[in-house]
């Protein structure tokens, strides 16, 4: 008999995708592992036992002190992996959103020294204990809606000792919170206001100097690269992505967002772990993606919260075979902190099926964050990170628009507001 510190009884129905290829492609998104009238034990902050709610007596004792909690029917899901985020930087950019709802493209903006140059300078002028603080709690009213691992990527201060200390930062954000986060080194998310009209030397300092030391001291699990127009080439992003590889790092690309820059065809070439954002609609870059074995990280809210008319490509990449994960993109840029209002995006806009945005958003997105063996599905053994909806089943939580969990629950420890 199992002796339980916490008991979880009369869950309607419990989606533990714990069965089943990571990630999950095609018709295996579907998937969602259900258990109908379930219960589930814990004992030291992992998932002890799982079953049916009539085998609970005959299978788990609370030990004194321990906690019972009835699910009155609701729906339990894993905590949600956020596979796209950029949440340590300073300051914000409301006063942005005006030109935003006049047409100003985000490119313009950032040519006139705004958007992610107005980011820079904030984080470069925050303090370390400011920008830890602020991250902690974005970080905890993302876990209030139901997420419990992030990757978190730098790229607010493009500098070589800036994007240091931000990586360094990344640890002690996680022992503040108790969160999972992988850190992913993103020096090469604009070219810095120093080396306007020099990138190739930027690219030479990341290359020669700030890649080795990140590997070195182990600071990050990926490296990303912005390749865009006006941001970083095909040939200059290659050359930062086959250093990191060199060195022992994964890939990952934010790649046509805004035009078909090459960037997914890179990341297909190179075999990275993830093509991110890949808001322009193109089949044979889909493709291409699909043979590589790259997981495409969506994020359907971006387009919202930039004003833009476009929609992410969900559908069109799930059937053409592409594995699919979905991420916040919490930025100043898109301050989006709820993963339930992702997956509604996921599902009016990328059109994919609520049970396909589910899977984007806990197996699949651990998978694209290097989390697969360790988050975003409910088994024996695995951390008790899950999410309460009083809800009748997965399906309902994007298909009402903003539905928020009742409780949500990190190592088997509820997290509490405030």
């Amino acid at each position: 008999m199992i002796v339980a510190d916490l008991l979880v009884t009369g869950i309607g129905e419990l989606a533990t995708l714990a069965q089943g290829p990571v990630p999950r492609i095609g018709e295996r998104m579907e998937e969602l592992g259900l258990r109908h009238d379930a219960a589930f034990a814990v004992r030291d902050g992992r998932f002890a036992w799982i079953g049916a709610d009539r085998a609970v007596a005959r299978a788990v004792r609370l030990r004194r002190g321990g906690v019972r909690v009835d699910a009155g029917g609701g729906t339990i899901v894993p905590g949600f992996v956020d596979a796209h985020t950029h949440l340590l930087y300073g300051g914000d950019r409301v006063a942005e959103l005006a030109l935003k709802i006049r047409g100003v493209p985000y490119a313009e903006i950032a040519r006139r020294g705004g958007g992610i140059y107005s980011s820079v300078r904030a984080t470069r002028r925050a303090s370390d204990p400011g920008l830890l603080a602020s991250a902690e709690d974005r970080m905890r009213r993302m876990a209030l809606a139901g997420t419990t691992s992030f990757e978190v990527k730098s790229g607010y201060a493009l500098s070589h000792a800036g994007e240091l200390r931000l990586l360094r930062l990344i640890p002690r954000l996680a022992r503040r919170t108790g969160f999972e986060i992988v850190a992913t080194y993103l020096g090469a998310h604009a070219v810095p206001p120093e080396f306007r009209g020099r990138a190739d030397a930027y690219v030479d300092q990341i290359v020669r100097r700030t890649l080795p030391v990140i590997a070195q001291e182990r600071l990050a699990a990926f490296c990303d690269v912005f390749c865009e127009p006006g941001f970083f080439s095909v040939p200059q992003s290659e050359r930062i992505l086959r250093t990191a590889l060199g060195l022992g790092l994964g890939i990952k690309i934010h790649a046509d967002e805004f035009v078909l820059s090459g960037g997914a065809r890179l990341a297909a070439r190179l075999g990275a772990r993830s093509a991110e954002h890949l808001l322009e609609d193109g089949r044979p870059e889909f493709a291409a993606l699909a043979r590589a074995g790259v997981t495409a990280v969506l994020l359907p809210a971006t387009p919202f919260a930039s004003l833009t008319a476009r929609a992410s490509p969900g559908r069109g990449l799930v059937d053409a075979g592409v594995a699919v994960a979905i991420g916040s993109d919490c930025s100043p840029n898109s301050w989006i902190e709820a993963m339930p209002i992702v997956l509604a995006h996921a599902v009016y806009g990328a059109r994919l099926s609520p049970r396909e945005a589910i899977t984007a958003a806990t197996v699949n997105a651990a998978y694209a964050s290097g989390l697969a063996d360790r988050a975003g599905s409910i088994a024996v053994g695995r951390a008790a990170d899950f999410g309460l909806f009083a809800l009748g089943s997965p399906d309902r939580i994007p298909y009402r628009i903003g539905s928020i969990p009742v409780a949500v629950y990190r190592q088997g420890i509820r997290i509490l507001p405030g």
